[in-house]
């Protein structure tokens, strides 16, 4: 060391508070190092006594000093060779002295490292610098330099600094903070920042000690581990119990596992025993084959509603199922706080490769990306129903006609991005699409229903197009290319006209469609409709909705050219009047056996009746509901007309009274078998009585619902003359606890269903004789009866607990 301190550098007398004298050498004009000084308000210490005083190793300059360190900024000129191997040697001299010299509070230690730069590559250590570092109070400082004795020193230098507050902050505060106190370049620079820090109180050896034992304080757990010794750790469990026993542990495992397919998992039960090797048998055995006999078949049906419907609750579903069957169907009823996302639909995906059937409704987070997953995890997948998913596209849908060809079935209702294109891809890659619905979407149009049609046509059976911006050309290619179309759904389509119903029909192409209904389809009229009933010769079910321009001649001729017609329903149709409905009966299929009239205000009383009434044996259900023109005098003809009926529908007619019912009952010459006379508020127990002993041998299901005239002495004839009941509906009427007495006390009857709902009269006296009525009882409603008190329910409900009980 004494080579680095040569004869050349002689040190002056230095007195305190004022700086450092320091010669220069003869060898100052080849080469200056400057120094510059930083403001401090302590004088500075005296480096002389440093280098005198104390003993000098090869390694550095060790001393006790019991003032602080001071801070200086040198700027060594000769260029910078080997700056990252000086960094690397002084870091390792200053943590060897720290472990050689451990700090304290109460003394300070100082030593020198050494800082290696070459000015010649011919020369490893032509220039090596001493810098004096201190330690005090786990603050370290760098007091000082020296050069060799080729380079000459301008100057030693120290300043003194305050042990609470310096100005410049303490150089090393943090070990972190090094790399922004040092930079290497072509200069070498010891910067401290001028911003003031607090004094450190812990030496800085203590503090990694400090945050190793904070760390050994925090409760271990095994979401610390990354995802990919998650994955070692759970694909190695036995089988699919385990895996999904161990999701309980934490949402992390859970995710985690949902995220990884099953193929992934089982991946290693496949290993290949190579030839030459003995076989090892396998010690999981048992559960292979345990595991292989309940493979995922997708028996299991899941439902969620609004709240339930999450991400976690979609992954736990996923887990639990696979070693149970295998999900089969899912269903998603959300609401617009729904917060089931691409993630939860992705879990799905990848554990239940078995699902057939998904249907998600009112889900607003699920993207293209999670209806994507659902394409790779799930080929087998038949149904699809997609409802009011604003996020989905054309993307999503391409993605399943790609990946799941045995998809049957699709329905899209309320999605406002999906377009076209989608609908055409569809029908090109999936070749048993069988039954297609398509509503409210309003992007789409002609050419994706038209290219969807003409594609998918010889499989498709049923097609319902509601709220949609299309024209004729749809139903004229229905009309060509529907050749196995069973059902048709025609719903709310403005922009198609007569001439569109007409080509559907004149083409003769559905030659096997069953049932048609087309509801607010202005379009219609009595031509189309007759060219319908040609192109449909097998066509057994029609149904008919707000069609303001169907008239009797449409359906007249619509009754003669359909020949295999059973069900005529006719809505909303002011066109229509009760001389029609008696022309269609008169030349109509004689096989015909329904007929419903509901809100067709033309229908009304005729003034007079026909000496020749047309006889229609065949009709066995009769539905007039809600026409205000039909009275006593038109349900005598239908009497006539029809004295096959067996059910019986006149709610809402409020003109009905007993006299115009009683020929209606009377003509009946096979018994009535349900028979609905709710809001027929004229009715009295007269005709209860009557209708009992006339068909209580065949009747099962009565409903008097707002027949406020009833009484017990209904329920007296019903106890008597029944015997084959098992639906009664007696609300809003004027029983009381006597009247279920004598019903209750009925042992030939077995109701299924009672509702005495809002009757006023019913106390808690009836609810012994109702506890009495039998195991048969499987529905009870008692809403509104404000004289039956809530522990009388109680009661009720224990005795009877295999009943609904709806109070």
């Amino acid at each position: 060391m004494q080579g680095l301190v040569t004869e050349d550098l002689k040190w002056g007398r230095v007195k305190e508070n004022k700086g450092v004298q320091v010669p220069w050498s003869k060898h100052a004009c080849d080469e200056t190092i400057n120094l510059e000084w930083s403001s401090c308000a302590h004088p500075p210490l005296s480096i002389a006594g440093l280098w005198s005083a104390h003993e000098v190793s090869p390694f550095g300059l060790i001393s006790a000093v019991h003032s602080s360190a001071p801070f200086f900024y040198v700027e060594p000129k000769p260029l910078l060779a080997h700056s990252i191997l000086s960094l690397f040697i002084v870091l390792l001299l200053v943590l060897l002295l720290l472990v050689l010299f451990p700090p304290h509070r109460s003394a300070d230690l100082y030593g020198a490292c050494l800082l290696m730069r070459s000015a010649d590559s011919s020369n490893p250590l032509p220039f090596v610098a001493a810098f004096a570092v201190g330690v005090r109070g786990g603050r370290i400082r760098l007091l000082g330099v020296s050069a060799p004795s080729s380079v000459p020193m301008a100057a030693l230098v120290n300043r003194g600094g305050s042990d609470d507050i310096c100005h410049g902050g303490s150089l090393f505060s943090n070990l972190v903070d090094s790399s922004l106190l040092l930079s290497l370049s072509r200069n070498v620079d010891v910067y401290c920042s001028s911003r003031k820090r607090p004094r450190v109180t812990a030496p800085l050896a203590f503090r990694p000690a400090k945050k190793a034992a904070d760390k050994k304080q925090q409760p271990r757990s095994i979401d610390s581990l990354p995802d990919e010794c998650l994955f070692e750790i759970l694909r190695r469990l036995p089988g699919e119990k385990e895996r999904s026993n161990s999701a309980r542990v934490s949402k992390r495992w859970l995710m985690l596992l949902s995220s990884i397919r099953s193929s992934e998992l089982g991946a290693r039960k496949k290993s290949r025993v190579e030839p030459g090797k003995k076989f090892l048998p396998d010690l999981n055995k048992d559960v292979l084959l345990d595991e292989q006999e309940s493979e995922n078949n997708g028996y299991l049906t899941r439902r969620l509603d609004a709240e339930e419907a999450t991400d976690i609750r979609l992954a736990s579903i996923a887990l639990g199922t696979c070693s149970r069957g295998g999900l089969g169907k899912l269903f998603i009823q959300g609401s617009n706080s729904t917060r089931v996302t691409d993630v939860g639909l992705s879990a799905i995906a990848h554990a239940c490769p078995s699902l057939r059937v998904l249907s998600m409704w009112k889900v607003p987070l699920i993207t293209d990306a999670g209806l994507s997953e659902i394409a790779d995890g799930c080929p087998l997948l038949e149904k699809l129903d997609l409802c009011q998913c604003p996020l989905i596209t054309d993307k999503g849908l391409i993605a399943v006609a790609k990946k799941c060809p045995n998809l049957t079935s699709l329905t899209i209702e309320s999605c406002a991005s999906i377009c076209n294109e989608g609908l055409q891809v569809i029908g090109r890659s999936c070749p048993k699409l069988k039954s297609l619905t398509i509503k409210d979407c309003l992007h789409v149009g002609d050419q994706g229903i038209a290219s969807l049609v003409s594609s998918a046509s010889s499989c498709l059976e049923r097609i319902k197009l509601q709220a949609l911006n299309i024209s004729d050309i749809v139903l004229a290619v229905i009309g060509h290319y529907g050749k196995n179309l069973i059902d048709l759904s025609l719903n709310g389509l403005q922009n198609v006209g007569e001439k569109g119903f007409w080509v559907m029909g004149n083409t003769l192409g559905l030659q096997k469609l069953r049932s048609i209904t087309i509801n607010c389809c202005n379009g219609l009229t009595d031509k189309g409709l007759q060219a319908i009933a040609k192109g449909s010769p097998f066509l057994k079910q029609l149904f008919v909705r707000k069609c303001c321009y169907l008239s009797d001649a449409g359906l007249r001729s619509f009754a003669e050219t359909a020949r295999a017609l059973e069900n005529l329903h006719l809505e909303d149709c002011n066109r229509i009047t009760l001389m029609g409905v008696l022309g269609a009966l008169l030349t109509c299929n004689p096989e015909l056996k329904s007929l419903v009239l509901v809100r067709c205000l033309g229908i009304r009383d005729i003034a007079f009746a026909p000496t020749q009434l047309p006889s229609c044996m065949s009709l066995r259900s009769l539905t007039i509901r809600d026409c205000p023109g039909v009275t006593g005098a038109s349900l005598q003809v239908v009497g006539k007309i029809c004295p096959q009926l067996q059910k019986l529908d006149l709610s809402g007619q409020v003109g009905v009274t007993d006299a115009s019912l009683i020929p209606l009952i009377q003509s009946s010459e096979v018994g009535f078998v349900e028979v609905n006379l709710s809001g027929c508020v004229n009715l009295s127990d007269a005709l209860v009585t009557m209708l009992v002993k006339a068909h209580g041998s065949t009747l099962k299901m009565l409903n008097l619902d707002g027949c406020k005239r009833i009484t017990d002495q209904s329920l007296v004839a019903i106890a008597d003359s029944c015997s084959a009941f098992n639906d009664l509906d007696l609300s809003c009427s004027s029983i009381s606890d006597y009247g279920v007495a004598v019903l209750a006390s009925a042992r030939q009857l077995n109701l299924c269903t009672l509702s005495l709902a809002s009757c006023s009269k019913v106390t808690d006296k009836s609810l012994p004789f109702l506890g009495n009525m039998g195991k048969s009882m499987v529905g009870l409603n008692l809403q509104h009866c404000s004289l039956i008190s809530i522990h009388g329910i109680g009661l009720l409900e224990e005795k009877l607990w295999w009943c609904d009980i709806i109070s």
